[in-house]
């Protein structure tokens, strides 16, 4: 839960609040789960952070920063804490805030800038997708005011047809991945295959995060398809310190 992190597509992670409740199959095996049980919490306990919510006020350098790893942003009962979290967004523009959810039904009426007009720049907004059942997150989604709307398919559990929801005033960004950990689902290639070609088709960027598996991953130098790595990311154009959203 620290400032820095691992995974290729951001700079940092930022934890306002730990644990979630799971609401579909590509939760069976969150990390954050195994993680919360191994230092003898209760992972369905939402917990305001004590260490971390003010985190980013003390990073001077922009970062890419994936908010509430660990949890949801848009979870109930996270509902007493997230104005306080989204000031502290609105006070930090040099940093670019990847949230990403699987409650985009609760955004609506949550997003501080939806009454003013435009979406704050320093935001962008995401679903995570395993299977075609949940691709209207992404239809959700489209509806919402938003600088950059992106999809999540990891864990990839089938194959997703979500060409109709993407494109460069959409859903412009695709992170595909197999699932990892012990008990992993596997991922065909074909799926994720068919996610890149999609996203080419229709102006998407897509980004391959691993293939999956157990224990090795298949992520990094390793998460290769068809001879190509897939590392594409929608430009981060966050604002100088000061200027606030």
């Amino acid at each position: 839960m620290g400032e820095r992190s691992g995974i290729e597509w951001t700079d940092a992670t930022w934890n306002p609040w730990r644990g979630c409740t799971k609401v579909s199959p590509g939760c069976a095996h969150c990390y954050m789960f195994r993680e919360q049980i191994r230092y003898g919490r209760d992972p369905e306990v939402v917990t305001r952070s004590k260490t971390t919510f003010h985190a980013p006020l003390k990073w001077r350098e922009p970062r890419v920063v994936f908010t509430c790893s660990w949890s949801d942003w848009f979870h109930e009962a996270a509902d007493p804490w997230r104005d306080e979290a989204w000031d502290v967004i609105r006070q930090t523009p040099q940093h670019t805030y990847l949230i990403l959810t699987k409650r985009i039904e609760r955004a609506d009426g949550r997003l501080p800038w939806a009454a003013f007009g435009d979406p704050w720049p320093n935001v962008w907004l995401g679903v995570s997708v395993e299977n075609q059942r949940f691709a209207h997150r992404l239809r959700i989604l489209n509806t919402l005011p938003a600088t950059v709307r992106f999809c999540s398919a990891e864990p990839l559990l089938g194959p997703l047809s979500i060409g109709e929801y993407l494109g460069p005033r959409h859903v412009s960004w695709v992170i595909g991945g197999g699932e990892s950990g012990p008990g992993f689902r596997a991922t065909e290639v074909s799926w994720l295959r068919a996610l890149a070609d999609q996203c080419t088709a229709r102006g998407a960027k897509f980004f391959l995060k691993q293939l999956g598996g157990w224990p090795d991953k298949q992520g990094g130098a390793s998460a290769v398809l068809d001879g190509r790595r897939w590392t594409e990311r929608p430009a981060v154009e966050s604002a100088p310190t000061g200027e606030k959203p």
